[in-house]
C-alpha cells in the first residue's frame, strides 16, 4: 500500500531570483506535485503545521529583502492566537540569522519577529528550536533554557567551511540579550572526548580550505580568463611602458579587487581592504614584471623586419608568454588569497569552498516529538555519487511506475552516519510521539 508523504518547503535566495514563480508554480499549486511517493499540498510560501497536540512548525519567507510583508504577519498572529495554550514550536527560517550578526543582522531581525508573534501572543507558547539552512554545513548552538539553533544546510550544493564558526554568539531575542553558544558533542575519533557540533569538524575544514592551492588547476577556466586579463595588459604595457601605465593597471587591480571583497564580506574592516590591498599589489607586480621581461626577452631574440604579418607573430609570442603566467601565477595568487584569508581570518566563507566544488558531507536531520521533550538525528553523507555514478534502475518499471521505486540509482551503496542526536526534555506529560 503507497503511503502518501506531505512534502512542505520554503522560498531560499535563489527561489526569489525569478519572484518566486517557478516555486509557486511547482509547489504551491492547486493540484499537488509528485515527487516519487511525496505530495506538495501547501498554498503559500509560508505556513504553520500542526505536528503533535502540543509540536507545531512555523515556517517563514523573508524575501530577498530579509522582510516579513503584511499579510504573512497577519497569518502567524492569527495561527499564535488558535493554537492551543503552551504549544512547542519548531521556527524555521532560509537563514540562520544568529551567524549573520556581524554583516546582515536584518537576517536575524526577521526570525526575532516571528518568535516575538509566538511568544507575545500570550498564550504560553515556547520556541525550544529554532532551524535553518543557506549555509551549507551542519553547526549547532545553545541558547537559554537549552533553547538549540540549528543550521543544517548541507542538502546537495557546495559545502562551507565550519571551522570560521564562532564559539559564542549574543543575539537580541524579544524582550532580553540571549547569549549562544556553540554545542560540543562526542568526538568521533576520540569517544572520551568532544568536539564543536558541527559538520564537517573544523579540522576537516581546515584541510580542505589548503585544497585552494590548487585552485589554478581545479578552476582552469577561470585560469584561462586570468591568462586573457594578464595578456592584455601586457599589450598595454608594450604600447607604453611608462609608470603611469603601471599606475593604472595597479588602481584597475585594486579598484575591482577591493570592491570586489566589501561586496562579498558586507564590511569595511581593516582586513577586508588590506587583504584585497595586497593581494591587488601581488597581481600588479607580478604582472608588470613579467610582461617588461618578456616584451625586452623579444626585442632581443626576434628582430623587426617591416614585414606586414609581424605585429601578429609579436602578440602570438606574447600571448604564448603571459596566458601561462596568468593562468598558473595570477590563478593560484587567487587560490593563495582565499586560503590564507579563509583560513585565518574568517572571510571568503563562500568563495573559498565554492572554489573548491566539493559536493560531499551532505547532512539531514530527523525528529522524534514527544510530549516531554524531542529527539534530533543528525545524519551525515561524507560521500556523495558523482553524475557519472548514477545508473538506471532495472526495477523501475517506466509504464508503469511505481513511486516508492527509484528510477535511477547509485552504483554503490550510500553510507549514512550518525553525526549525533540531540536528546531534550521538558516536563514529562505523555509518552506518545511522532517521528518526522
Amino acid at each position: 500500500m503507497l503511503t502518501i508523504r506531505e512534502i512542505r518547503t520554503i522560498p531560499g535566495n535563489h527561489d526569489w531570483y525569478d519572484g518566486l514563480v517557478l516555486f509557486l508554480a511547482l509547489f504551491c499549486k492547486e493540484k499537488p506535485w509528485h515527487v516519487g511517493a511525496w505530495r506538495s499540498y501547501q498554498r503559500r510560501s509560508y505556513f504553520a503545521v500542526r505536528l503533535t497536540e502540543t509540536w507545531w512548525l512555523w515556517a517563514t519567507d523573508i524575501q530577498l529583502a530579509d522582510d516579513m510583508d503584511g499579510p504573512q504577519a497577519d497569518y502567524f498572529k492569527q495561527i499564535a492566537t488558535a493554537m492551543p495554550e503552551n504549544s512547542r514550536i519548531i521556527l524555521c527560517s532560509a537563514e540562520p540569522g544568529w551567524l549573520y550578526t556581524d554583516s546582515n543582522r536584518k537576517s536575524w531581525e526577521i526570525m526575532e519577529y516571528a518568535a516575538g508573534i509566538a511568544i507575545n501572543a500570550g498564550r504560553g507558547h515556547t520556541i525550544p528550536v529554532l532551524l535553518s539552512g543557506d549555509t551549507h554545513h551542519y553547526s549547532r548552538y545553545v541558547g537559554k533554557d537549552g533553547r538549540q539553533y540549528v543550521t543544517s544546510g548541507g542538502g546537495g550544493a557546495f559545502l562551507h567551511p565550519t571551522h570560521q564558526l564562532s564559539q559564542d554568539v549574543s543575539v537580541n531575542f524579544i524582550n532580553h540579550r540571549e547569549d549562544l553558544k556553540l554545542g560540543t558533542m562526542p568526538d568521533p575519533e576520540h569517544p572520551e572526548k568532544t568536539t564543536a557540533a558541527a559538520y564537517p569538524s573544523f579540522s576537516t575544514s581546515r584541510w580542505l580550505t589548503l585544497r585552494n592551492a590548487f585552485f589554478a588547476f581545479t578552476n582552469w577556466d577561470f585560469s584561462l580568463l586570468m591568462g586573457g586579463i594578464y595578456f592584455l595588459f601586457a599589450l598595454l604595457i608594450s604600447l607604453r611602458d611608462q609608470p603611469d601605465i603601471y599606475a593604472l593597471i595597479a588602481a584597475i587591480f585594486g579598484a575591482s579587487l577591493i570592491g570586489y571583497t566589501f561586496k562579498q564580506e558586507v564590511s569595511r574592516k581593516f582586513k577586508i581592504w588590506g587583504s584585497a590591498a595586497v593581494h591587488a599589489a601581488a597581481h600588479a607586480f607580478v604582472l608588470i614584471y613579467a610582461a617588461r621581461y618578456a616584451i625586452a626577452f623579444n626585442n632581443a631574440h626576434f628582430a623587426w623586419s617591416g614585414e606586414w604579418w609581424e605585429i601578429w607573430k609579436w602578440f602570438g609570442l606574447l600571448a604564448m608568454e603571459m596566458v601561462p603566467v596568468g593562468f598558473l601565477v595570477g590563478s593560484t595568487l587567487f587560490g593563495l588569497n582565499m586560503l590564507i584569508t579563509c583560513l585565518l581570518l574568517r572571510m571568503n566563507r563562500n568563495d573559498a569552498f565554492s572554489s573548491l566544488r566539493i559536493g560531499a558531507y551532505n547532512n539531514f536531520l530527523r525528529f522524534r516529538l514527544t510530549e516531554d521533550g524531542f529527539d534530533m538525528y543528525v545524519v551525515g553523507l561524507e560521500s556523495v555519487p558523482k553524475r557519472r555514478d548514477w545508473i538506471a534502475n532495472k526495477k523501475h518499471d517506466k509504464n508503469r511506475p511505481d513511486p516508492e521505486i527509484p528510477v535511477f540509482v547509485p552504483t554503490h551503496d550510500l553510507k549514512p552516519h550518525l553525526v549525533e542526536k540531540i536528546s531534550i526534555s521538558f516536563a514529562p506529560k505523555r509518552a506518545d510521539a511522532a517521528v518526522l
